[in-house]
């Protein structure tokens, strides 16, 4: 069989085993959630005893623990996003995000690109000539 022909499997070579394997990353990131959640709760709670305790008026000890709760959730939210792994790029022929702008020269045209096959795609034509670069996605960084 040569590198181009496709091949395929006749159903009496088809091993019993083929079914996919499903992914134990969605249940571990959930579970790992759930303990979050947990020693969070546990400490506001202990934390609002404290508090009340130390003679603090409920008000006062309600927004506080409501204003904590707040902030470690996006801090949680932070620091997971820094946790997870960065998306691999597109297989070529797809289309890629892009912010280029060119500029023709001739007319004073411009021309915004958002999507193209590369990163960096060659510049379009325009009064018979290429149009020039002028903003790419690092000036809008």
């Amino acid at each position: 069989m040569s590198d181009f022909e496709p091949s395929t499997d006749l159903p009496e070579r088809i091993d019993a085993d083929d079914a996919p394997v499903e992914s134990t990353a969605r249940l571990r990131d959930e579970r790992v959630q759930g303990r979050r959640r947990r020693a969070l709760g546990i400490a506001l709670a202990a934390l609002a005893v404290a508090l009340l305790a130390a003679g603090f008026s409920r008000w006062r000890v309600a927004v506080a623990i409501a204003a904590m709760y707040v902030l470690f959730r996006i801090g949680f939210a932070v620091v997971g996003a820094f946790a997870r792994p960065v998306p691999e790029p597109p297989p070529a022929g797809e289309l890629r995000r892009v912010k280029l702008t060119y500029r023709c020269d001739g007319c004073g045209t411009e021309l915004k690109m958002t999507l193209a096959n590369d990163e960096t795609p060659d510049p379009p034509r325009h009064c018979a000539g290429e149009m020039e670069l002028t903003a790419t996605q690092d000036d809008a960084l």
